[in-house]
């Protein structure tokens, strides 16, 4: 038996007169890669902000590992193992790589801020450890060579790293990824792609993206759900979502906009 890492039963997000997701059902279980896709306005973003706790659903539920984190603050759903990066990148940008990894570590750090301030035992070996963590990271973002610029300065592919190598220094359950190949040509795309996977088999991760690069999104998805004006229209494999009737009108080869 797959075991069962989000469950996103039957949402709703209305803003007044507007229901930006309609009655959503997302199931997905460890380790896999999913996509999220749909035209520009379909909703997506609603959706993820719903499960990380930036909107509470007008309806419906959200579950994380079986326990329920609908309406809680989006620091108690990170603590709970939920990570994101973002289609406009949000870095540290003053700081230097290395501090935004070490900082995003913080959210599991258990000493007490007398301890860290008197800098006890303690506080030192969790520092220790929060250091090497960052380093490890670094290493598997091809970024440790850079540890000591500031993130501003990083060319926009190296601050997608950067968000990712964050993300993951929270030591999520579940990593979602905003656009992660926006403003990419294709040769780094297809190293993204690459890095995803890697980064899914090292740390074993379950993975939930939204992507408008078509070829990104078939090459790395295990399964794939698609929006239109909010509500899911198909889900299914890459192969099958291809050959899906709805989803060649509504955004593959529809006369919808594109992104």
């Amino acid at each position: 038996m797959s075991e069962r890492v989000l469950e996103v039963n039957h949402a709703t997000m209305r803003f007044g007169g507007l229901v930006a997701v309609n009655d959503l059902t997302m199931l997905i279980d460890k380790e896999e890669i999913v996509a999220l896709i749909g035209p520009n306005g379909a909703g997506k973003t609603t959706a993820f902000n719903m499960i990380t706790g930036v909107y509470t659903p007008t309806e419906g539920t959200v579950q994380l590992c079986g326990k329920a984190i609908t309406g809680k603050r989006p620091d108690r759903i990170a603590a709970a193992g939920i990570a994101r990066t973002f289609q406009n990148i949000r870095l540290f940008k003053a700081l230097t790589v290395l501090d935004n990894v070490v900082i995003a570590q913080h959210l599991r750090l258990t000493s007490s801020w007398p301890a860290a301030v008197l800098r006890l035992p303690r506080y030192r070996k969790e520092n220790a450890a929060m250091y090497a963590r960052a380093k490890e990271l670094l290493e598997t973002m091809g970024l440790w060579d850079v540890r000591g610029e500031i993130a501003s300065s990083l060319p926009y592919g190296m601050q997608r790293k950067l968000e990712i190598a964050r993300a993951l220094a929270t030591q999520p359950k579940l990593l979602l990824l905003d656009e992660p190949a926006a403003g990419m040509n294709p040769a780094e795309s297809a190293e993204l792609t690459g890095l995803i996977r890697g980064i899914r088999d090292q740390f074993h991760l379950t993975i939930l993206l939204i992507e408008h690069h078509m070829d990104v999104v078939m090459d790395i998805s295990d399964r794939i759900y698609v929006l239109n004006y909010g509500s899911l229209i198909a889900e299914g494999t890459p192969a099958q979502i291809q050959q899906n009737d709805d989803v060649i009108r509504a955004y593959l080869g529809g006369d919808e906009d594109e992104a």
